[in-house]
């Protein structure tokens, strides 16, 4: 077969076009990523071959000029000892490039990283009703993470030079998989192998802490029943220098045996006699920071609502206070004497009119 053909590739092809198509065929065919695959190994053994030829440039233009492969080459897949790592022998460029760009990749992610935002904490606070009216404070003890007191969120502490034990002073880290070996240089060192830093011990390197953290919460006058409160920086703290998240705070307000609230207003309903009905008065309401003076025009009707301004809940967003809204009922009384009785039945006599 075509050794072009093999990798996908037309006679043109550019090295560089070369090596990214052997790449994307070798890790699908490779027998270590296909054990038992006959088909696997064989197609391996074939694109290895037309890799070699066609990345050497002399043995690509003996190739193109004969037609066919001047020479045999017998692929080896098992590999066993055998160092992956980059820069090493010409058979490492042939196969362990293929891994070395995916350990590179992950290690510029984790170092070029950049700040990350804390989450954001939830909590709940139970108020009465007129602690919503007047505002409160009340403590909250939360377990959040908090930027670590001895690293000062770094994660690392600076220590006395040393021989790096993590690869014992050579700068690599070798591992293996199956019968590959890999390397890789050391993170802890940066490939010196010369430890000058560690890993904090307080936080094991992540740069926060665990605390609990008792913290007063202000609840603004007029605070309504599922509003709810943030709280800025109460959240946890950020990693490598991100912000801090904040705490949200719902906020719930017992119902009142007396008040309504509908947005800033307040409503509420209060008895009249049936004379303060019928010959107006002046009466006392209650109202949320004490007494109203309402007016009772005469002739009033059970049900008839007022209107107070500015007698209501205090908006929490500042700009006034909503109105107190009263809503009459008539009352009769319970019991009735032979007086009371005769004079009801000659109100009757003298205001016939059907009411119905």
């Amino acid at each position: 077969m075509d050794l072009y053909q093999l990798l996908g590739l037309p006679r043109g092809a550019t090295l560089i076009e070369i090596k990214r198509s052997y790449r994307r065929l070798a890790r699908k065919f490779h027998p270590d990523i296909n054990p038992g695959d006959n088909a696997a190994e064989a197609r391996f053994k074939e694109i290895t071959r037309a890799y070699e030829t066609l990345s050497d440039p002399d043995r690509r233009l003996s190739y193109d000029a004969a037609g066919g492969v001047t020479e045999t080459t017998t692929v080896a897949f098992g590999f066993e000892g055998f160092d992956f790592s980059t820069g090493g022998a010409s058979a490492a460029s042939t196969f362990g490039d293929l891994f070395a760009e995916v350990f590179t990749q992950r290690q510029e992610t984790r170092q070029t990283a950049g700040p990350e935002a804390g989450a954001d904490l939830h909590a709940s606070i139970s108020l009465t009703f007129d602690e919503a009216i007047h505002g409160a404070q009340r403590q909250l003890t939360l377990a959040r993470r908090e930027t670590c007191h001895t690293c000062r969120g770094t994660g690392v502490l600076t220590v006395a030079e040393s021989r790096c034990r993590a690869c014992q002073g050579s700068g690599v880290i070798r591992t293996r998989r199956g019968s590959m070996v890999f390397s890789k240089s050391c993170e802890g060192c940066g490939g010196t192998g010369i430890q000058t830093q560690m890993a904090c011990n307080t936080c094991g390197g992540i740069g926060t802490e665990n605390l609990s953290d008792m913290i007063t919460v202000r609840m603004p006058a007029g605070i309504a029943d599922g509003a709810r409160v943030r709280i800025p920086d109460k959240g946890n703290a950020g990693v490598r220098g991100g912000r801090t998240g904040d705490l949200y705070i719902a906020v719930h307000v017992e119902p009142h045996d007396l008040f309504r609230r509908d947005a800033d207003d307040l409503h509420t309903v209060v008895p009249i006699a049936i004379h303060e009905a019928a010959l107006g008065a002046k009466i006392d309401v209650p109202a949320p920071d004490g007494q109203a003076r309402l007016r009772v025009p005469p002739g009033t009707q059970t049900g008839q609502r007022f209107r107070l301004h500015g007698r209501g809940a205090p908006s929490p967003r500042g700009g006034g206070r909503g109105d107190l809204v009263v809503e009459v009922r008539i009352m009769l009384p319970k019991v009735l004497d032979e007086r009371s009785k005769e004079l009801l039945r000659e109100f009757g006599r003298i205001n016939g009119e059907d009411v119905r």
